[in-house]
């Protein structure tokens, strides 16, 4: 029931349609940071739920078609790496997790943001929310989207990136900065896909 507390909080002050929302990869040097918003039922079961980082990449993998089978609604969006140059990671990390409720089939009452920041200086959660920190870790809703965003990201970065530019072998790393990453960076230079903004510090060592 631990996971809980947070939903039924807000359900005691008398909202019914509670959505979750969670980012993921907000630090890779490539491609999309992507979000989830979650609206989960009462009462419903989801074995293993966790923050997505505590759990293994299998355990994800099998958690997320259970979360969208037994979601009231769910919806996934992305800022792609241009997007993230233009404006900035936090702007981005806003706008990817606004996309995300906005594309909910259900419009949230009120919606529970993973972290402790609702805006940056251009896109702010124009949702009515409450932030909560390490929200992933408490709060069944926004883990479920945490698992949503993080299985998304790596997909897409293991399947498409990779079969796009497969010389920077992205399903390896899923575009953080690893040795690896870094040493492909080395040998082919930066893709369309890399956040230039964030290869600073790599440029200025060539």
């Amino acid at each position: 029931m631990e996971l809980w507390r947070y939903e039924q909080e807000q359900w005691d002050k008398g909202f019914s349609a509670v959505c979750g929302v969670d980012e993921a990869g907000a630090g890779p040097l490539a491609g999309p940071v992507y979000a989830a918003a979650v609206i989960l039922p009462r009462g419903v079961e989801l074995p293993g739920l966790n923050d997505s980082k505590k759990l293994t990449e299998k355990k994800r993998e099998a958690l997320f078609p259970v979360i969208m089978e037994k979601a009231t609604a769910y919806s996934i969006a992305r800022v792609e790496a241009a997007e993230i140059d233009e404006m900035d990671i936090l702007n981005a990390r806003m706008l990817a997790m606004q996309r995300a409720i906005d594309g909910l089939a259900v419009k949230p009452d009120l919606a529970l943001i993973d972290g402790n920041r609702d805006h940056g200086s251009r896109y702010a959660i124009e949702t009515p929310h409450i932030t909560i920190i390490q929200g992933d870790a408490s709060s069944a809703s926004i883990a479920a989207a945490s698992i949503l965003a993080k299985v998304a990201r790596d997909r897409y970065v293991s399947e498409e990136l990779e079969a796009a530019y497969p010389q920077y072998q992205f399903a390896k790393h899923k575009g953080y900065g690893t040795k690896l990453h870094y040493a492909m960076l080395d040998a082919y230079g930066p893709c369309p896909q890399h956040r230039k903004t964030f290869l600073k510090k790599w440029e200025a060592k060539r």
